[in-house]
């Protein structure tokens, strides 16, 4: 090799020495990104000529170059935060969102919600997850997670579910409306509520009609009541129950059933008194209403109905379903954050603002739900930190650093044996 040649091979090696530079420093850059995916500078060496031709051997080279930087896909520091919509993926994949350019990716799950409610990133571009149905159950259909209306509508009660048992031992009475806590067994209030939500209280009176056989009454106040007097008690709703000598309930059957509340009510309300699944039924009555020789009593009660309410506060869990909490206690799940999986992670292109996009090298995105199908889990209220190590960074730093030194005493070395060439003619 001239000596001509050898200014070339070290200029390629301070270019060499000063791409390592470039990427590791902007991996330093970017130590406190969020999601920030650190590269890797590799070179390959350049072939000048073969002095034997193609049967190898005596190959003389002309310097380096930079072949690849290569992101280095390994998991970052999960840290924990107190923001409720900070979400972090545990293993692989990537989040969706919609960018300017088409669907972007990226690790960086620092979101939060918008003015119209979308879920966001930083830049605003809107969070991809699994829809909800009509009914609040996630589906496979892929859209922009929204809260939606931070107000639901009030339910009214159509069904009371009852567990209890009724005393064996007491003696029939014969039920007087007029008077029902002097003529009944045993009482107990429930609340419900009406087409607009409005919770009214209903007591529940029992007698016993024969052994074996009760009455229920389901009755209001009259202040709820449409029509009615204030402070007195009006049967909205009767039926009858039978149990078997075994004290198992044998049969439920239901009588009058229309609640008549006012204040802007619908007439007519149909609330089902649930005691259980008889044996009439086809159940084996042991997990319904009862008759025992013991104290009357209500182990538990139910009912479908709510009044309207006002988001009260959200949550993600971490299966990545955002549920939304309202201050009536009913609860509703929004969506569910998708995850993409690549083939080739490292065929990415990265858009800068912490966003990748899909190429030919990596495949198209495969989305699915958090954990399944070789996917990451979604960890709520926490972000994933930069994956670059500085301590490596540094290293590297000061071995690109010599690097660049040695090819500098290339080139002055290579000048000062040309002077020496040119001072002979001299």
């Amino acid at each position: 090799m001239s000596i001509l040649s050898s200014f070339n091979t070290g200029v390629t090696g301070l270019n060499a020495a000063g791409s390592a530079m470039g990427v590791i420093g902007d991996n330093i850059a970017n130590a406190g990104t969020f999601g920030f995916k650190g590269s890797r500078a590799e070179f390959q060496d350049m072939l000048a000529s073969s002095l034997k031709g193609i049967d190898g051997g005596d190959q003389m080279g002309s310097g380096a170059k930079l072949a690849h930087i290569t992101p280095q896909f390994v998991q970052g520091t999960i840290s924990r935060t107190q923001n409720i919509t900070d979400i972090a993926i545990n293993g692989n994949g990537f989040f969706q969102v919609d960018a300017p350019f088409g669907k972007g990716y990226t690790r960086d799950g620092a979101f939060h919600f918008d003015k119209e409610g979308f879920m966001v990133n930083g830049d605003g571009y809107k969070v991809q997850g699994f829809q909800p149905d009509e009914t609040g159950k996630i589906t496979n259909k892929t859209g922009s997670i929204k809260l939606g209306n931070t107000n639901v509508a009030a339910t009214q009660t159509s069904a009371v579910k009852m567990s209890i048992n009724l005393d064996s031992r007491e003696k029939p009475m014969k039920f007087d409306p007029k008077n029902p806590d002097k003529t009944s067994n045993f009482n107990t209030s429930v609340t419900v509520y009406d087409s607009v939500g409005t919770a009214r209280l209903v007591t529940m009176y029992y007698n016993k009609a024969v052994d074996g056989q009760w009455e229920y009454h389901a009755m209001a106040d009259g202040n709820d009541v449409a029509g009615g007097l204030p402070g007195t008690m009006v049967e909205q709703a009767s039926g009858k129950l039978k149990f078997n000598q075994k004290g198992l309930l044998e049969e439920a059957t239901p009588g009058l059933n229309s609640f008549n509340f006012n204040n802007g009510a619908i007439a007519g309300q149909q609330i089902a008194f649930d005691f259980g699944k008889s044996i009439k039924d086809g159940g084996s009555g042991n997990d319904a209403a009862t008759q025992y020789g013991s104290k009357s009593s209500v182990a538990r009660h139910s009912q479908d109905g709510s009044s309207a309410a006002t988001l009260s506060s959200m949550s993600f869990n971490d299966d990545g379903v955002l549920t939304a909490v309202y201050d009536n206690g009913k609860q509703m799940e929004l969506g569910q954050v998708a995850v993409a999986k690549f083939e080739d992670n490292e065929g990415l292109f990265k858009t800068g603002k912490n966003l990748f996009k899909e190429t030919r090298k990596s495949g198209q995105a495969a989305m699915g739900k958090p954990g399944a199908d070789g996917r990451g889990e979604v960890l709520s209220k926490s972000v994933e930190q930069s994956n670059v190590d500085i301590a490596n960074e540094f290293i590297g730093l000061m071995a690109a650093q010599r690097n660049f030194q040695a090819n500098t005493r290339t080139i002055t070395t290579a000048d000062q044996m040309l002077q020496e060439v040119l001072n002979i003619k001299r």
